[in-house]
């Protein structure tokens, strides 16, 4: 049965609306983080391959399991393929390998979601694709899907033969809403995943190699004491991260906060006590400006 705080991915698999993300987290600040999440309440942790921390993940989701007294089955794990290795595209075969070793990292037998990270090559895209499918029936995970796919990519999966994804995680929040990749998700039957919903505030992605132009326009906006969304949060007497955290969850989109402070992990949780009215939606809708920031300059759907 789905909860008011869950959204089903497949019959049997629903993910919670707010998940906990590790971007960024080193491996060893991971286990800490994901331990005071699971404390905090959080039900989903999400990683990657490509992060570096899974181990810490794994290490985490161990130490938290047992101080709140829960099972695996009471966390729901997201984990990604990173689709190259070196400088080339991954086979099916490397695909499946890939998956082996994130669980081997996890310490799990089975992940919850599993998704390919980024498009680069048609041809090794729908191999990783096939060995996605192969891991869903095997039972290695119970949902799978794509990050970063727009909608020729997922048409080219289902023209195929191959299944449709559950999910597709992309950059979602109120500066780059995608309704029309959001409305061809819906049509498919595809859940959206919501990743850098707090993109709007001054500190997002601050770490070197993580920042542009863009962003720091972005952070300059975000500073200003008449920023929209401080007003926003004023109004409904929520901090800026859970105002937008909110927006995102409003829409229906799971959400994924990182923080490694344990104050603000349990803020970006407590998001379910306010509603934004339609005027206020309406309004975000006219501050939509096109496409993400999360990959700088580069858009990871125009390789292949």
């Amino acid at each position: 049965m789905t909860t008011q705080h869950e959204r089903e991915l497949t019959p049997g698999v629903n993910v919670p609306l707010v998940g906990f993300g590790t971007f960024l987290i080193p491996d060893d600040q991971t286990a800490d983080a994901v331990e005071n999440a699971l404390a905090a309440g959080y039900r989903h942790i999400d990683t990657a391959e490509v992060y570096e921390n899974e181990r810490g993940v794994g290490e985490g989701l161990r130490r938290g399991l047992q101080q709140a007294g829960l099972t695996r089955g009471d966390v729901f794990i997201t984990t990604k393929l990173w689709p190259q290795t070196q400088d080339r595209d991954k086979t099916g075969a490397e695909a499946a390998r890939s998956l082996d070793e994130s669980l081997e990292r996890l310490g799990v037998e089975q992940v919850d979601l599993y998704l390919i990270h980024a498009t680069f090559g048609r041809e090794q895209r729908l191999e990783q694709w096939q060995a996605l499918a192969e891991a869903y029936k095997s039972g290695k995970t119970r949902a799978i899907g794509v990050s970063n796919f727009n909608a020729t990519h997922i048409d080219e999966l289902i023209e195929a033969g191959l299944p449709v994804p559950h999910a597709n995680q992309i950059e979602l929040h109120p500066w780059s809403q995608k309704p029309e990749l959001v409305s061809y998700l819906n049509q498919k039957g595809i859940t959206p995943i919501a990743y850098s919903s707090l993109a709007p505030l001054s500190t997002w992605r601050t770490a070197p190699g993580h920042s542009s132009g863009k962003t720091q326009e972005m952070r300059a906006e975000g500073e200003r004491e008449n920023s929209p969304f401080k007003k926003l949060a004023e109004k409904y007497g929520v901090t800026e991260a859970q105002f937008l955290l909110g927006w995102g969850v409003q829409n229906g989109y799971p959400v994924l906060p990182k923080s490694t402070n344990p104050n603000r992990i349990r803020q970006n949780l407590d998001i379910f006590s306010f509603t934004i009215d339609d005027a206020d939606m309406e309004y975000i809708r006219g501050l939509d400006r096109g496409a993400g920031l999360a990959w700088g300059e580069v858009d990871p759907t125009t390789h292949g």
